[in-house]
């Protein structure tokens, strides 16, 4: 089984395989993945880390595996006002559920897993909800710090990770 020994955020070239992954997937320290083409490959880092979609993930030979989100059952929230969708983040938030926040008018959307319950809860509170099937990447949170990268790959710097370079 090779070794994934690097995280990059740009690849160069063609990658070798590709890799599709949920959420959870993409958020550990250490795992075993099958690309498509079937080949087994650790990711063995001394931290967790984030993996998002399109990331490249360096293997000890040199070769190149270009991470996919997967899409999941998500909900779409939205809101017909600013102050709904305020309240209606706070009790997301309140109940420490995973959001991801995507821009948009009258709050933007917030993006959750499936739940009916929590749907209920939000249609309550003068918001739309509408299931999708999406990738899932939800905020970090205040203490993520600790946990991953700790800021997005998609900034202007170029960099990459390797197990003894992971900073969070």
């Amino acid at each position: 089984m090779r070794r994934i020994t690097a995280i990059e955020k740009h690849g160069h070239g063609e990658p070798c395989d590709t890799v599709r992954l949920d959420h959870d997937q993409r958020n550990r320290r250490r795992m075993v993945f099958t690309t498509r083409a079937g080949q087994t490959i650790l990711l063995d880092m001394p931290r967790p880390v984030h993996l998002r979609d399109g990331d490249w993930l360096r293997l000890e030979d040199g070769a190149m595996v270009k991470v996919e989100a997967m899409g999941e059952p998500l909900i779409e929230i939205s809101a017909t006002s600013d102050a709904h969708m305020v309240r209606i983040a706070w009790h997301l938030g309140n109940r420490h559920l995973p959001t991801q926040l995507l821009p948009g008018t009258c709050g933007g959307t917030i993006r959750i897993r499936q739940d009916h319950v929590i749907a209920e809860m939000v249609a309550g509170l003068g918001g739309q909800c509408s299931p999708v099937i999406a990738p899932f990447d939800p905020e970090g949170g205040a203490y993520e710090g600790g946990f991953g990268h700790g800021h997005h790959h998609h900034d202007e710097d170029d960099h990459s990770h390797t197990a003894s370079q992971i900073h969070g």
